[in-house]
């Protein structure tokens, strides 16, 4: 593997990495970074976590001056917090070359944010409100050099092929076009091309359809109710910060309360979330003062906290590639983790098909569980038994969570200690209901 200096990337640059220990490119940068630099268009099918957004932003950085046409790049992204987390990956590095970035995204005022993203050589930006600032001619795209589509599979998925089409149209047809995306199959893949002219093609990592090597799954059948008792029982093993999925907003604060009165504290973070609340949740986790986060599938996509051990499916994901990107919060940047799905005997077969499909040893079987007491299916572990609670785990799953904005980056690790703090005070809020049951 080269070195930045060998890719191409500048002296400036290579120092402003260092300064942050980025000292070699992982292997995605080294497939992009100078196909990138050469001003070709690049499709590139990379997972999250995977180094992506140093991979098109470094050669960004790289290829716009200083007192060029602003803006000279747009990034988009689907929601607002991937759009705050690559504003906050560039910025350093952006710094050094005296470039300036801007995330536009809802829930701020517009009137500061156009004027500070018409200042900027780099937008990042949301679909929604990307158009909301070029309708009220807060700036124009007619002097956009590269446009980057990041995680575009997604950005698809949830409903915004219109709107980047139109973004698309905007922006000058001799720009180059960086196309990052979990798959290049079906939509995305028809999107990429009609984006792009003449692209070169990277693959790094497991597709959608395959699950990463670096993960050890476990799937724990739970009968009768008892999903809350099956998942206090992983949280109180020993581990680090712990992402626990739910289907709902109102499942998500629920599941809250509920852990509150087992001696268990965390935070949600959801779609009804204000900008303000969720990064007070996200700082709270990535600062090891709360190791454990409940999240929906729309806010917590891309959440890339270092220190991540356990992803837990409290509720099972809708598909594959669902569970493919909820996992993906542990095991990043080739480290280790685990992902657990608790699943109760009318979910077996649609988890058992789904795992199949990944490539995923489950040991569920396909068929309705009878009943009886649970066990814990994965590739090293052994029986576990939970506690009876026949009110545990009904959530009301009539509300779906709504079609919003996600994804946030915080980066680096909480101050040692956090997480057996939180156990501690754990075990003394449990000594202290010693002998009483909690409703549910």
């Amino acid at each position: 593997m080269q070195s930045f200096a060998e890719l191409g990337v500048s002296r400036a640059v290579v120092r402003a990495l260092a300064t942050q220990g980025v000292t070699e490119p992982f292997a995605v940068q080294d497939l992009v970074i100078r196909d990138v630099l050469d001003g070709r268009d690049v499709l590139a099918r990379s997972p999250t976590g995977s180094g992506k957004t140093l991979a098109f932003g470094i050669p960004l950085v790289d290829g716009i001056k200083a007192d060029g046409p602003r803006p000279a790049a747009l990034i988009l992204a689907p929601t607002r917090e991937l759009a705050t987390q690559i504003a906050a990956d560039l910025r350093e590095i952006a710094h050094a070359r005296a470039l300036r970035v801007t995330a536009v995204y809802g829930g701020v005022g517009l009137v500061k944010q156009g004027r500070d993203a018409a200042n900027s050589h780099i937008v990042v930006a949301t679909p929604g409100r990307l158009e909301d600032q070029l309708s009220r001619g807060a700036f124009d795209l007619r002097r956009v050099q590269t446009l980057v589509l990041d995680e575009a599979d997604r950005m698809l998925d949830m409903g915004f092929r219109p709107a980047v089409d139109r973004i698309v149209s905007l922006c000058p047809t001799s720009r180059q076009t960086l196309f990052f995306s979990a798959t290049l199959d079906g939509d995305a893949g028809r999107a990429a091309r009609d984006y792009t002219t003449n692209p070169v093609q990277h693959e790094h990592g497991p597709s959608g359809r395959r699950a990463a090597a670096e993960i050890e799954h476990r799937f724990i059948p739970v009968s009768g109710g008892l999903r809350l008792e099956a998942l206090l029982a992983e949280l109180e093993r020993e581990r680090d910060r712990t992402l626990v999925f739910v289907r709902t907003k109102r499942g998500a604060d629920r599941l809250v309360k509920r852990l509150s009165t087992h001696g268990i504290e965390a935070v949600a973070m959801h779609g009804n979330k204000s900008q303000r609340q969720r990064e007070s949740a996200l700082n709270r986790f990535e600062s090891g003062s709360v190791d454990t986060l409940v999240a929906t599938d729309v806010a917590a996509r891309g959440i890339d906290v270092a220190g991540i051990s356990h992803v837990i499916n409290f509720d099972p994901p809708e598909d594959h590639e669902g569970y493919v990107h909820r996992i993906g919060r542990t095991g990043r940047a080739g480290r280790t983790g685990i992902g657990i799905t608790l699943v109760e005997g009318h979910e077996r077969a649609d988890v058992s098909r789904l795992a199949s499909q990944l490539g995923i040893e489950h040991g569920l079987g396909g068929g309705h569980s009878g009943g009886g007491q649970p066990r814990e299916n994965g590739s090293r572990n052994g029986g576990k038994r939970y506690p009876a609670d026949s009110r545990a785990g009904r959530e009301p799953y009539a509300q779906r969570e709504s079609r919003g904005p996600r994804e946030f980056r915080a980066s680096g690790g909480g101050p040692a200690g956090g997480a057996s703090a939180t156990r501690r005070r754990r075990r003394r809020a449990q000594g202290s209901r010693a002998g009483t049951h909690p409703a549910g």
